[in-house]
């Protein structure tokens, strides 16, 4: 029997902080967002938050036409950063949501365009 190993994630939610934006000597560009997704069996009305990276092309447009609480919806991929803790020397690490593709819903500034993109950008 073969075992099919799927990892995609698609959520629909808004932003909860303007987009930061990197870019490296290299020309590579890096989006880090935070998304606010509600759930309807979530009673307390208290939003789930996930960390989203996007790379490329994606980036740049999430840069330019998405910021605080503007709409959208993403197609990607789960992954964990990892990193040693400085003051407890512990290894640690985070779920990240690498998007692939990015669509624009609507704006904090009530803005009707809509974007789909993708992005094959691994890393940096």
């Amino acid at each position: 029997m073969t075992t099919l190993n799927i990892n995609q994630i698609h959520l629909v939610g808004r932003l909860g902080k303007d987009p930061e934006i990197k870019w490296f000597d290299s020309g590579k560009v890096l989006a880090k967002i935070t998304l606010a997704v509600k759930r309807p069996s979530n009673t307390d009305k208290t939003p789930n938050w996930f960390d989203l990276e996007l790379w490329g092309k994606t980036a740049e447009i999430a840069s330019e036409y998405t910021s605080k609480g503007s709409l959208i919806a993403i197609e990607g991929e789960l992954k964990f950063d990892e990193w040693l803790d400085k003051d407890t020397n512990q290894q640690r690490s985070k779920p990240v949501v690498k998007v692939n593709r990015l669509e624009l819903l609507a704006s904090s500034n009530n803005m009707d365009s809509q974007s789909d993109t993708t992005d094959d950008e691994d890393d940096f």
